[in-house]
């Protein structure tokens, strides 16, 4: 039994499950009394983008959709993020058994991996798989569907088009969803990080892969242009769930980090 052990527990998130269960809570908590329009908490997306960096910078603006995401009840979560640690050429899949989360294991669906590697040629590149980028969405999917399937892809260098395609292949299956990774603009002052990430939020909303190359710094970018393309593709359409910046935690405004997070509905 081969597990695709856990390497960022404790840095980007709890190794305590009853503190991240305590922080989910807590979220959500915000949302149910917060929120004006609750007939959002019903929807059931296809696919979400949703940050990866540090629980308390970007944990509320990710559980949104994948509180959403848990309306599906879908037996397949396909996460994919980008290579971090290791130069990457093309597309990685995790070809492990399992998925080490602090809230239990995730089985991986086996069976879509090696479809996945037949049909569009991708490699396992084990080292590319010590990534928090997708780590980080999994106990989240613990939480929201704790009997789904998963599937890890981490992508390099890479087409998005031909990710694209990859990503309407798992669409077409209604029972599955994908996860799309990304931050987006880094280290810059909160007025220059706004208008840079306002770039990448009106391309999605839009589903303008033009807008998207006008100065979007999404670290995930790659992904979201094929996200994109598969959307148009496929119909669906995109809201905005939430848009903040590692500010709201740190308070440091001359040095932010953004983080949106998105539902593609059908």
């Amino acid at each position: 039994m081969s597990i695709r052990k856990s390497a960022v527990a404790g840095q980007f998130y709890p190794t305590d499950p009853k503190e991240i269960s305590l922080m989910f809570e807590h979220y959500n908590q915000i949302l149910d009394k917060h929120l004006s329009d609750k007939t959002l908490l019903d929807k059931k997306p296809r696919a979400i983008i949703v940050p990866h960096a540090g629980y308390v910078y970007s944990a509320f603006t990710a559980n949104i959709a994948f509180r959403l995401l848990g309306n599906t009840h879908a037996k397949r979560i396909v996460v994919i993020g980008p290579s971090h640690r290791v130069y990457l050429k093309g597309t990685s899949i995790s070809d492990y058994d399992e998925f080490e989360t602090p809230l239990g294991m995730l089985d991986v669906d086996k069976n879509l991996v090696h479809e996945l590697r037949e049909k569009f040629g991708l490699n396992f590149a084990p080292d590319a798989h010590h990534e928090h980028s997708t780590e980080v969405q999994m106990p989240f999917v613990k939480k929201y569907d704790k009997e789904a399937l998963v599937v890890e892809l981490v992508y390099g260098d890479e087409n998005p088009a031909i990710l694209a395609k990859v990503i309407e292949f798992l669409l077409s299956d209604p029972q599955t969803v994908v996860v799309i990774s990304t931050d987006l603009s880094h280290y810059y002052d909160i007025n220059k990080a706004s208008k840079l990430d306002n770039i990448c939020i009106n391309a999605i909303e839009n589903l303008d892969i033009n807008m998207l190359h006008q100065g979007c710094e999404a670290c995930g970018k790659i992904g979201i242009e094929a996200m994109l393309i598969a959307a148009k593709s496929k119909g669906l359409k995109p809201i905005t769930l939430d848009y903040r910046t590692s500010a709201d935690a740190s308070k440091d405004e001359l040095q932010v980090v953004g983080y949106m997070s998105t539902a593609f509905i059908g």
